[in-house]
Parts: C-alpha cells; sequence; structure tokens
C-alpha cells in the first residue's frame, strides 16, 4: 500500500464538518467490520447512530461516502508505508521486504487489508464506480514503499514489482486462508533470492 488524505477537500466538495468527521469515522469502523459490498445506507446508519438523509447531505450521494471511505482506509494504509519507509535497514532489500511482510501478516491489519482487496477488486470491475482509480494508486503507492529498499536505475522497476507480486499474492493468499506460516515460509524463501546489503 503520502500525505492523509482524511481531511483533503476534492474540487466540489464542501468543506468537512466535525459531524462529517465523526461520521466518516464510525462508517470506517463499520465497513472494517463489514465490508463495503452491498452496503446499504440505511442499516450504515442506523449502526453509526444517523440516518441516510443526514450521511446524503454530508457526503453528497452513496458513492461520495464511498469515495470518502476510500480514502479514509487509504490515509491508515498511507500512514503504514511511510512508517515501512523510515524502518532501520531501509535500504537492504531482505529486511525491508521482510518488515513489510510482518506489517501484512499482522492479524490486526487484516480488516484494513480484507477492504483494500474488496476496493481494488472493484476498482477492476467498476472503474467507473467511486473505486475509480483505487488500484492503480494502490499499486503505485506500494512500489513507492519498495523503490526505497530496491533502489537505483529503471530496471529495478523490475525488481520492485516482481517483489510486489509475491507479496500481493502471498497476501492474497493468507487473507483466504489465515495460513501464517505457510505464506511467511514461501515470502521468505523468495527474500532470500534478493541481494543483501
Amino acid at each position: 500500500m503520502f500525505q492523509s488524505q482524511t481531511n483533503r477537500v476534492s474540487p466540489g466538495e464542501r468543506e468537512p464538518s466535525a459531524r462529517r468527521a465523526e461520521l466518516l469515522e464510525k462508517a470506517y469502523r463499520y465497513v472494517l467490520e463489514h465490508g463495503l459490498a452491498g452496503v446499504s445506507l440505511r442499516p450504515l446508519a442506523a449502526a453509526i447512530g444517523s440516518s441516510p438523509r443526514v450521511l446524503l447531505l454530508l457526503f453528497d450521494s452513496k458513492a461520495g461516502l464511498v469515495r470518502a471511505l476510500l480514502s479514509r482506509a487509504r490515509s491508515d494504509e498511507t500512514s503504514a508505508l511511510d512508517r515501512l519507509r523510515t524502518t532501520p535497514g531501509g535500504q537492504d532489500p531482505r529486511q525491508a521486504a521482510d518488515v513489510v511482510w510482518g506489517w501484512l501478516a499482522a492479524p490486526g491489519h487484516r480488516p484494513l487489508l480484507t477492504l483494500w482487496l474488496e476496493a481494488y477488486a472493484r476498482a477492476l470491475v467498476e472503474p467507473d464506480g467511486p473505486w475509480a482509480g483505487f488500484a492503480g494508486q494502490t499499486v503505485r503507492d506500494w512500489l513507492g514503499v519498495l523503490a526505497v529498499a530496491v533502489a537505483g536505475p529503471d530496471g529495478d522497476a523490475v525488481e520492485r514489482t516482481l517483489l510486489l507480486a509475491v507479496l500481493r499474492g502471498a497476501l492474497l493468499d493468507l487473507l483466504a486462508t489465515g495460513d501464517v506460516d505457510r505464506t511467511t515460509a514461501a515470502v521468505h524463501r523468495h527474500l532470500r533470492t534478493l541481494p543483501g546489503s
């Protein structure tokens, strides 16, 4: 998986209010638990102590709410990526990738990563929906993090892409099976093929 997107206002959006921020945070916690698929305004509003009418007033539409939720999720992800960029040993490809995998495999990050996967898939299926651009942006986000570890000329973009593919593939497997030991062993085997510092 920048600066925080939470308080950034896009053209045409109104300046966020305290109530909007509060409801966004509650809605974000709700979708981390329940996902975005089939989310309906009425049950969501009831769960977070609001009403569909208030949500539509504050977010303009259901699509506007989804975009705000994806921006909020991306803010969490990019905060984590920023921390990974400054981790000691970040210039050693094996150490840096091991730190990234440790974050991806941590049980506490599963809800965020499951939401990321859902939004990523929806962006591919509905490229013009509220998910527009989400998948491509997350690829760029993660390649940017890996650039710290696999730095150098443009040729290293291939190495970063391969490393991202291994990490993302192992993550998909982990989210599907919960098998931390097997996926971690597979990642570590690949990391042993990387040059050390």
